[in-house]
């Protein structure tokens, strides 16, 4: 392993998450609520362990491979978090560093979920910073790294494989460091649209700004209580709206830039996204009419919820969770569906989702037709059977890590069977909220530190897809040879 070069790309980061840190600082600042010193102090820590690791590490052989680009983005995104803590620490907003890096674990994964009881009493700059941890995960820290710092080697597209989500990552551009600025400017672009639409329909510009954050990423961390039940119809519906938009595969969007817009409409996957997101508004909406006394508040609540869910952000409009039956299991299912490859979302992805459901129907007609030879087709091409086994592989896998992480978290005393498993799917597909004792309305600061730090590795295995985490922990990674 080229140990040098990827404690040098760890400098990197460090150098780059110090920048950021900028802008948290700016806010604290202007609304002057006591968090200079806290950001000024990480800042100055992340600028000089940065500087650090980039001059005792600095290297010519900047060759990076598979080993190296999962093992980096691991390592990366635990220094992030681990640091990315430090300034709830240091001003007393979460006093437990625990805590504190379970809420940053929870930003950086996208995944929203929350130990705060009153998430209302944080300073503006810590509400920004929370928020603004989404928008830097979700794009991923190192495709951030790759757009914005020259010379990097070529091979660094095994970091970006590693870090983004779904089965494949590919190069939109023949250079890689253009592939990462596309992806970069269509996400900035998408924001700040969104962000445009929210202070047009009369959310003040900081709302907009921490709920823009928490759309893009697909993350989910409010700044009100009922996160965003009392804002009006029409920004709900923004929002809603550009959670779904979020959930599908950048790739599509750059088509769409590109002018090739059959292409782009030809995506299975994409149609599969959004016939999931409509049959699950439906259903809702009939289960759940009863409760409104208008139609289209049952609409807009249902709509709502599938897309927070099914984009994995997390934001609630109402307490789900005291929905029929039927509409919960829906979204308990969603959950583990998620949204496209190549988005801001997590979970499973619809791509392997419907690579599997070919995969299974396949086997029985095999099973039924011995002498039959089927081939599988997605996207209009044939998928091979490397794919369909590393898919396999892959949800064997995410299985067994999640039944691994449900019979930790059943240690908690006090909750029932329902509360720890969707905790776990909900940290684990970087969700958020769960059902009963962890659901929109509560938080999971009743679990203890040590199971608090389970999920925090769930929210990382899921964000990561398992593998960067899975060799990060080897122990022949670590024993040089």
């Amino acid at each position: 392993m080229n140990r040098k070069m990827v404690y040098f790309l760890i400098g990197r980061i460090l150098l780059l998450l110090g920048g950021l840190l900028a802008l948290p600082l700016a806010v604290s600042l202007y609304y002057w609520d006591g968090g200079q010193i806290p950001f000024l102090i990480t800042m100055v820590l992340c600028l000089g362990l940065g500087w650090l690791l980039c001059r005792v590490f600095r290297t010519e052989n900047q060759v990076i491979f598979a080993k190296e680009g999962f093992f980096v983005t691991a390592l990366a995104w635990l220094s992030v978090s681990a640091l990315g803590a430090l300034p709830f620490v240091i001003s007393g907003s979460i006093p437990s560093f625990i805590d504190a890096f379970f809420e940053t674990v929870s930003g950086f994964t996208t995944t929203g979920a929350s130990i705060l009881t009153d998430v209302e009493a944080l300073s503006h700059s810590m509400l920004f910073w929370r928020s603004f941890t989404h928008w830097i995960g979700g794009m991923g820290v190192l495709v951030l790294m790759v757009a914005v710092m020259p010379n990097l080697s070529g091979r660094t597209i095994h970091v970006l494989r590693a870090e983004m989500p779904g089965p494949t990552m590919g190069k939109l551009s023949p250079k890689l460091r253009d592939t990462a600025k596309i992806l970069y400017t269509l996400y900035i672009a998408m924001t700040l649209l969104e962000l445009v639409l929210l202070v047009a329909g009369g959310m003040p510009l900081f709302d907009s700004a921490i709920h823009t954050f928490g759309t893009a990423g697909t993350g989910g961390f409010g700044m009100k209580a009922d996160s965003v039940g009392s804002y009006s119809p029409y920004l709900q519906w923004v929002i809603a709206v550009f959670m779904m938009l979020f959930g599908v595969n950048f790739n599509l969007y750059f088509l769409l830039i590109m002018r090739r817009v059959r292409s782009a409409f030809r995506s299975e996957e994409l149609w599969t996204y959004v016939f999931i997101v409509l049959a699950a508004t439906g259903l809702i909406c009939w289960d759940i009419t009863p409760l409104f006394d208008h139609f289209s508040d049952a609409i807009r609540h249902a709509f709502f919820q599938v897309t927070t869910i099914s984009s994995t952000t997390g934001f609630s409009t109402v307490n789900f969770d005291q929905w029929p039956t039927l509409s919960r299991m829906i979204l308990v299912i969603l959950m583990f569906i998620g949204a496209c490859a190549g988005s801001t979302a997590g979970g499973l992805k619809v791509s392997r989702v419907v690579l599997l459901y070919k995969t299974t129907r396949r086997e029985i007609r095999h099973l039924l037709h011995p002498r039959s030879v089927t081939s599988i087709r997605f996207e209009g091409k044939p998928v091979d059977s490397t794919t369909l086994i590393s898919i396999g592989t892959y949800f064997a896998l995410y299985i067994g890590l999640f039944a691994a992480f449900w019979f930790v978290v059943s240690f908690q005393p006090g909750f029932d069977g329902a509360s720890n498993f969707t905790a776990v799917a909900a940290c684990y597909n970087n969700i958020g909220p769960g059902l009963n004792l962890v659901g929109p309305a509560l938080s999971y600061a009743s679990y203890t530190p040590i199971l608090k730090l389970v999920l925090a590795m769930a929210m990382l295995f899921g964000r990561l897809e398992i593998y960067p985490m899975l060799i990060s922990l080897s122990p022949s990674t670590w024993i040089k040879k």
